[in-house]
């Protein structure tokens, strides 16, 4: 055989040049059929995370739907009773709303009695406290508009006295009908609130923040000691300037001061504002998120010291209204007058410019603040400032 032809062919090593491959390409190994006596493996399931956010809400839903039906029984539960405690002959005195309390402008009168249960007001029943309450859904505000209990007004059947004799007289109703021909506005709903158990809403609901503007120390009433010698020494409330959180007792007290002795210059008109500084802190907090979860066991608490012609529904959509407005152009208006003595008694003698803070009151007219120098005068404040 010649040299040239070879059997056979020659390997030519090395390196080559190139990456090296960090995985080797392998086919996927195929499948065997299953015969009659092998067992199949079971695919691995996929997780799915929809199906479990999608089973938590509807758990969450379920929560909510279950908390608002078991709120609503426990305000409905204490309500009825509410209702029943209104006096005969006030419905008839009150003006139908057209539309939901959510969505109409409503006017419910708030009415205070001293109660009788406290030493030295066995037998009372006067107005302690008189104010209308304005919602305007739509423009997502409130207005107050507090009555002086010492005017001198026309009560119905009576003659003239002042208007917080009107519920001594003849009850609630009277005292509805004084302030319905006072104002000359239609009142859709009425809250009479007991002001000796009015503590027991406020402690409910764990208390309220009120601002203090000024230091007060009261006049000597409701003394907290058991012992007439330690109320001989005791110099009366005091109250620090600035926010401070107060119980039911407290804030009973705070607005019922009718003298700071601190400061001479206070009328019963800074008593009013008070009053108001306290409504409204209430109404904070049975409106806040903190009560609205215990709301399934402390719901019939809250109206228990109350006679409403609300209904349950209608106090939740009033609390929802309350909730949305925005507080801090909420409109805080007092009706007012000349002082003056009238058969031995300290009253207040209306002026034509009451008619002008019904209308601005209403939102007829724009708000004016009362004259500065006047003690005693109508009108307006926007704010945080209380009229």
């Amino acid at each position: 055989m010649p040299a040239q032809d070879k059997p056979y062919r020659l390997y030519r090593g090395g390196r080559v040049k190139g990456r090296v491959p960090l995985a080797r390409h392998t086919s996927p190994a195929p499948t065997t059929p299953a015969g009659p006596g092998s067992t199949p493996t079971p695919a691995r399931k996929r997780r799915r995370p929809g199906r479990w956010i999608a089973l938590g809400l509807v758990l969450l839903l379920a929560l909510v739907v279950a908390w608002a039906v078991a709120s609503y029984l426990s305000v409905s539960n204490g309500v009825s009773a509410a209702n029943e405690r209104v006096p005969a002959g006030v419905g008839r005195l009150l003006t139908e709303r057209d539309g939901l309390l959510v969505s109409t402008p409503t006017t419910i009168l708030v009415l205070g009695t001293d109660g009788g249960n406290r030493a030295g007001r066995e037998g009372a029943n006067r107005s302690d406290s008189i104010m209308l309450l304005r919602t305007d859904p739509g423009k997502r505000r409130l207005a107050y508009l507090s009555i002086p209990r010492d005017l001198q007004v026309e009560i119905p059947e009576v003659g003239l006295a002042k208007i917080n004799a009107a519920s001594q007289l003849g009850g609630p109703a009277l005292a509805l009908r004084a302030v319905k021909d006072l104002t000359g506005l239609d009142v859709n709903h009425v809250v009479f609130v007991d002001f000796d158990r009015f503590e027991e809403v406020i402690d409910a609901v764990g208390g309220i923040e009120v601002d203090v503007p000024r230091r007060i120390l009261s006049n000597k009433f409701d003394c907290p000691y058991k012992t007439a010698e330690r109320c001989a020494t005791w110099d009366g409330w005091r109250f620090a300037r600035g926010k401070q959180h107060m119980d039911g007792r407290r804030a009973l007290v705070y607005s019922r001061i009718r003298r700071n002795l601190l400061n001479p210059g206070e009328t019963d008109f800074d008593r009013t504002r008070r009053q108001q500084q306290v409504v409204a802190a209430t109404l904070d907090k049975v409106t806040s998120a903190g009560t609205a979860l215990k709301l399934p066991f402390v719901g019939g608490d809250l109206v228990e010291p109350l006679a409403t012609d609300l209904g349950a529904w209608e106090l939740m959509q009033l609390g929802w209204v309350y909730f949305r407005a925005d507080t801090g152009r909420a409109l805080h208006c007092r009706l007012g007058g000349d002082p003056a003595t009238v058969g031995g008694e300290s009253v207040i003698l209306g002026t034509e410019d009451n008619v002008s803070t019904v209308a601005m009151f209403t939102g007829r007219s724009a708000p004016l603040p009362p004259p500065r120098g006047l003690p005693y005068a109508p009108g307006c404040l926007i704010g945080e400032r209380r009229a």
